[in-house]
């Protein structure tokens, strides 16, 4: 189907005048109304052959049908090929079937065609909330988030041992240093001494 540009992109002042054909060919884009496509194709003609984009615009009328066509099998739960002929401003029935059918193929709508009575189908949509899924969804997030948790606070609350090894190692320098230079205050004290008793002699 293509993906839809952020309308944000054109609410910037300096691209708001210069886009405004692809905001009008956009929204036409989105809600699947072909009256308004070609309208605005043939309004912005020339604009969008100064872009060389206009061949690739005219391609968007094939997306411009499945949007329509989506919108219609969400509305409807059974219509007419004629209707949907009527509503989308197609040639012929035979060009909305034709459509839908490969719509249908390329996965877009999720319905059946009833070629006798010449209307389409569209499957029943089932309502997840009345499934366990979202419980199991969110039983899932939960026992990620309780895990998560469970990991921080032990990681804050059993740190890692390695600091406690180099304060060992810095208390055990400390005290080598220390008894060393009490070592060093031993032997000059005695030095002292040696040397008061030889000055005291003959």
């Amino acid at each position: 189907m293509g993906n839809i540009p952020d309308r944000s992109l054109f609410r910037v002042p300096t691209l708001k005048k210069p886009l405004q054909p692809y905001l009008e060919l956009t929204q036409a884009v989105r809600v699947g109304d072909l009256n308004k496509f070609q309208e605005v194709v043939g309004k912005y003609q020339d604009r969008f052959l100064q872009d060389n984009v206009l061949v690739l615009i005219q391609r968007l009328r094939h997306n411009v049908i499945k949007a329509g066509i989506r919108s219609i099998s969400i509305a409807y739960s059974r219509i007419s090929l004629r209707d949907i002929c009527l509503k989308l401003h197609l040639d012929s029935e035979e060009d909305a079937e034709y459509i839908v059918a490969k719509a249908i193929r390329d996965g877009v709508i999720d319905a059946t065609i009833d070629h006798e009575k010449g209307s389409v189908q569209s499957a029943e949509v089932h309502n997840v909330y009345e499934t366990s899924d979202p419980q199991y969804a969110f039983d899932k997030r939960i026992a990620f988030c309780l895990s998560l948790y469970n990991d921080s606070v032990k990681s804050m609350r059993y740190p890692g041992s390695d600091h406690r090894k180099e304060l060992a190692s810095a208390i055990e320098a400390i005290k080598r240093e220390r008894e060393l230079a009490q070592e060093l205050e031993n032997d000059d004290y005695d030095g002292d001494s040696d040397e008061d008793v030889m000055d005291e002699g003959p």
